[in-house]
C-alpha cells in the first residue's frame, strides 16, 4: 500500500442478523484529501465510519488506517485518528478546560504540549469563553464545538467527522469549514454530511454509498457527470407576451417545450405570480439554449431567463440514490423483505440465539425485580 494512502477500505461488508449494512465498500482516502462521504439515511455511511475508528469489527474485508489495520492495530489506529461522532459523548458535568485536558491525558500529552495544542483548539473551535463552563449548561452547539476540540486536542494526521456542523449557526458553519479546508492541505479528512453544499464548499471529491454500496467514488465534476444530463432553467412573462399575443398558460409552455428534440424532460418550477419558471433536462453533450430560444419567439412570449446549469451534486445524488428512497415507500417490498435461502438459514441460527437471549433478559428482569436503581 502506497505510504500516501491514509485510509483504505477493501471488500468491507457488515451484517447485523438479517440486515446487511455493508455490502463490499471499497475506496482509499490519500494524504491531504478532503472527502465527502454522503448516503441517505441508513445507507451505511455510520457503520463505515465505526469500522475505520474500530468501534465495531467488519463482517467480511480489510480496513486499514495511517497503514494500520483497525482489527489487529487498533490502538496505532486510534493514536493516528481525531473523531467527531454526530452527537459527542461529553462528560457533562466536567468544566470544558477540565474535559480537554482529561482527553489530552488520555492521548499521552503532557502539560506543556497540551498547552501549546489547546490554544489552537480554542481558537478554531472558539472555546476561549467557554473553558470555565461545565459543559451541561452549554447549548447543543458548543457542545459540538467541544466534540471538534477533543477530536483535534493531539494534532492526529486523520480526522473522520459525521455530521460536525450539525447544531451550528451560519456563521459558526462558516468558519468551521474555512478550517477544514485549511487542514485538509496536509491532513487526511473524511467527512459526512447531509448538507451537499457544505460538501461542494470544503471537498475535492466524493463518495457516495447507496443500501451499503460505494455508487459513485470520484472529483466532484466527474460525480456530476454521471447522470450524462444538462439543466436549463427558463423563466416565462405570464402576463405579458410580445406582437398582441395572448400571454402563455402553464399548460402551453410546458407542451412547447415537450416537442423540441433533445428535451428528456420538462418540470415546472415555484415561482411568484407573474412567471411561469419551468426546469429542461436535455443531454450532457448538446446544448438547447438556441431552441428553447427560438420556440419562445415563435410563441410570441416574453423571454425572462434562460439559464444552462451544470447537473447539480444535490440531484445527481437523488438519482443515484433513489433505490432508497423506493424500499423506505415500500416499493419491491416482498423482493427485498424476503431473504434469500442462504440468509433464511443464517436467520434461523439467530433467531435462536436470540430466544436464548430473550429468556436470559427475562430471568434478568426477574433478578433486577425490587433493586435499587443505579446512579451514574
Amino acid at each position: 500500500m502506497s505510504t500516501d494512502v491514509m485510509i483504505q477500505a477493501s471488500g468491507l461488508s457488515k451484517r447485523f442478523g438479517a440486515a446487511r449494512a455493508l455490502d463490499k465498500v471499497s475506496f482509499e482516502v490519500r494524504r491531504g484529501e478532503v472527502v465527502g462521504f454522503l448516503g441517505p439515511n441508513g445507507a451505511g455511511k455510520s457503520t463505515t465510519m465505526r469500522i475505520l475508528t474500530c468501534f465495531i469489527s467488519p463482517t467480511a474485508g480489510l480496513a486499514k488506517v495511517n497503514g494500520y489495520d483497525v482489527f489487529d492495530d487498533p490502538l496505532q489506529v486510534r493514536n493516528a485518528l481525531g473523531y467527531l461522532p454526530q452527537r459527542a459523548p461529553l462528560y457533562t458535568d466536567m468544566t470544558v478546560y477540565d474535559y480537554l485536558k482529561f482527553v489530552a491525558q488520555i492521548r499521552g500529552l503532557d502539560e506543556s504540549k497540551f498547552k501549546g495544542r489547546l490554544k489552537k483548539v480554542v481558537e478554531v473551535c472558539g472555546l476561549a469563553q467557554s473553558l470555565g463552563k461545565d459543559i451541561g449548561t452549554l447549548s447543543h452547539g458548543y457542545r459540538q464545538r467541544v466534540g471538534l476540540g477533543q477530536a483535534l486536542i493531539h494534532d492526529p494526521p486523520i480526522l473522520i467527522l459525521d455530521e460536525p456542523t450539525s447544531d451550528l449557526d451560519p456563521n459558526e458553519k462558516a468558519e468551521l469549514l474555512k478550517y477544514i479546508k485549511e487542514m485538509g492541505k496536509d491532513r487526511t479528512i473524511l467527512l459526512s454530511t447531509h448538507n451537499l453544499a457544505e460538501v461542494e464548499e470544503a471537498c475535492g471529491r466524493a463518495i457516495i454509498v447507496s443500501k451499503g454500496r460505494v455508487v459513485a467514488d470520484g472529483a466532484l465534476d466527474d460525480i456530476r457527470g454521471k447522470t450524462g444530463r444538462v439543466r436549463y432553467v427558463v423563466t416565462i412573462d405570464e402576463k405579458r407576451a410580445e406582437a398582441g399575443n395572448k400571454p402563455p398558460t402553464a399548460s402551453a409552455v410546458e407542451e412547447a417545450f415537450r416537442r423540441l428534440p433533445g428535451v428528456r424532460s420538462v418540470k415546472t418550477l415555484a415561482s411568484d405570480e407573474k412567471a411561469f419558471k419551468v426546469e429542461l433536462v436535455g443531454a450532457q453533450d448538446s446544448d438547447l439554449r438556441a431552441e428553447i430560444f427560438r420556440a419562445v419567439v415563435a410563441q410570441g412570449w416574453t423571454l425572462l431567463e434562460l439559464r444552462r446549469d451544470a447537473q447539480s451534486l444535490d440531484a445527481v445524488f437523488r438519482d443515484l440514490t433513489r433505490g432508497d428512497e423506493k424500499l423506505d415507500r415500500g416499493a419491491d417490498w416482498k423482493d427485498e423483505a424476503e431473504p434469500d435461502d442462504e440468509d433464511e438459514s443464517e436467520d434461523d441460527e439467530d433467531d435462536s440465539e436470540d430466544d436464548e437471549d430473550d429468556e436470559d433478559d427475562e430471568d434478568d428482569e426477574d433478578a433486577s425485580k425490587g433493586a435499587p436503581e443505579r446512579k451514574a
